[in-house]
């Protein structure tokens, strides 16, 4: 009997242990939620009944439809469609067994479920019913992936549209004015966002600015200020050391002589980018900021608006790379190319009837390409030659250079290099390239064998006597860059040594493509 009461004692302990165990893990339970409120309200200024309260944050406009490749730079340019049943059946044992488990004996299937139902918000305000709210006031705050950090792990992404996005919880990206299209892995959403106004700032990776809904008016100023701040939520674990700039469109008044009345300018880079105008969708800038993890930083985007009536609209994608990627442009370069074969287009270049002037004055920068691998090895040759144009205008035209003596006729095509020009005389002194040029070290025709390093003129061409065809040029010289320059006029300047002056009207820019060997 003795026994029979010693057991039923040590019964009724473990009953009571587990009661108070029971009581203890539902207070810790509801600890734990009420510190994922707290969280979400001290970090983000979020409050879950109201996902539209934050004072900086508010919803912008739909991006249209359009399709915008990122030229292969970005690490995660699409992501895979996922499974969250994939793992339970036969096939996936394995894999499961990898995969850390959560307090449910559906392991992280649950997770994904609180996931979707509670943190990306997909039963949205105006839906009562949520199947999970109950469940998740039972459920540790661990099984959500990313509570440690939420916004931590803003990959890439892009959008069944085209559109380029972020992935994150669908919560977070309606508190910070996107919209979700997609889906991403742990049950995040592909989250576009898309600013409207001028004004206004930027801290968001893979934000579009799009001109207003309303016609801009003229004369008037409309900018935007791209924030780079560690200390900023969505930034902690990225510093940034680079912008790029996507012209998805890009439409504003044409030049006046080849200067812009309207203007585009960047300020607050340690890159110095161009003033621009005119057409130039397609078009990518790079900017270098010092990194975000050791100052923060300011950039500025600004449009100047003259008065007329042109049509003024745009959409530019904003892209903030992360110090040490391996997609990083390299330094002193404004724009980047990364495939084996493409195009490249000054800026304003255009496949137009007219054959006015659409070289812009003042530019100096530098276009490089990446060394790509072409059949197995990496390549050693950069070859270009002049676009084919469907037009009455011109694929190249850049300044014409004018002869040194009366006795030479005028040489449309190179200027400064290492070849010989007719009746010994260098080439340097006969084409003069120092207004507006084209600059390729090493460049030599492929079939000729002549050579030049600044280029001009009507014609692309180190041949003096090539005035009338356009050559295939090729470099040998890496890493493979071209270097573009203009001055500050179209107007005709006296040129020193020479007897006549150079044909600086009705330039239009240049229209390459390119293929490395």
């Amino acid at each position: 009997m003795s026994t029979f009461y010693v057991l039923l004692s040590v019964v009724l302990m473990l009953q009571v242990c587990r009661a108070c165990d029971g009581n203890n893990e539902e207070e810790q339970l509801a600890a734990a939620r009420q510190q994922s409120d707290e969280y979400f309200a001290n970090a983000y200024g979020f409050n879950s009944n109201n996902p539209w309260s934050s004072p900086y944050y508010q919803p912008s406009a739909r991006v249209p439809g359009y399709a915008s490749p990122y030229e292969g730079r970005t690490p995660i340019s699409r992501q895979p469609n996922y499974n969250p049943f994939k793992k339970y059946f036969a096939n996936h044992v394995d894999e499961e067994n990898s995969q850390a488990e959560g307090r449910f004996a559906l392991g992280s299937l649950g997770a994904n479920l609180i996931n979707t139902g509670l943190f990306n918000n997909r039963f949205t305000p105006a839906n009562t019913w949520r199947p999970f709210a109950s469940l998740a006031n039972r459920v540790p705050v661990s099984v959500n992936p990313d509570f440690s950090g939420p916004l931590s792990n803003f990959d890439a992404c892009t959008s069944p549209s085209g559109d380029a996005g972020i992935c994150a919880p669908g919560s977070v990206c309606s508190l910070f004015g996107g919209r979700p299209s997609g889906s991403c892995i742990l049950g995040k959403v592909c989250c576009i966002n898309a600013i409207t106004t001028c004004g206004g700032t930027v801290t968001l990776n893979n934000t579009y600015w799009q001109s207003p809904s309303t016609a801009v008016s003229a004369p008037s100023t409309c900018a935007l200020t791209v924030r780079m701040d560690t200390k900023l939520v969505e930034q902690l674990a990225r510093p940034i050391c680079q912008i790029r700039l996507d012209f998805v469109t890009f439409t504003t008044q044409q030049p006046t002589a080849g200067t812009c009345t309207d203007s585009f300018m960047v300020g607050g880079s340690t890159s110095v980018a161009p003033i621009i105008c005119g057409d130039n969708t397609g078009q990518h800038m790079y900017l270098d900021v010092p990194s975000s993890a050791i100052t923060p930083t300011d950039v500025q985007l600004m449009f100047n608006f003259a008065a007329g009536t042109a049509t003024r609209s745009w959409n530019i994608k904003i892209s903030m790379l992360p110090c040490g990627a391996s997609y990083l442009a390299p330094t002193e370069c404004l724009q980047y190319f990364t495939a084996s074969t493409g195009r490249v287009r000054s800026f304003n270049w255009q496949d137009v009837n007219v054959n006015a002037i659409r070289q812009l004055n003042n530019q100096k920068y530098n276009i490089c390409f990446r060394t790509e691998l072409v059949s197995g090895s990496r390549a050693s040759q950069l070859c270009l030659s002049v676009c084919t144009v469907t037009n009455t205008g011109a694929g190249y035209g850049i300044t014409t250079p004018a002869a040194p003596f009366a006795s030479l006729p005028p040489l449309l095509g190179s200027s400064v290099g290492t070849g010989t020009a007719t009746a010994g005389v260098p080439t340097a002194l006969q084409g003069a390239c120092t207004y507006d040029f084209l600059a390729i070290i090493g460049a030599t025709d492929a079939l000729t064998g002549f050579s030049a390093d600044r280029f001009c003129g009507t014609r692309l061409n180190p041949n003096p006597a090539g005035i009338n065809a356009d050559a295939l040029v090729c470099t040998n010289v890496r890493p493979f860059r071209v270097t573009y320059q203009t001055d500050n006029t179209e107007l005709q300047t006296a040129a020193p040594l020479l007897v006549t002056t150079p044909a600086d009207t009705n330039n239009v820019g240049f229209c390459l493509d390119y293929q490395e060997k």
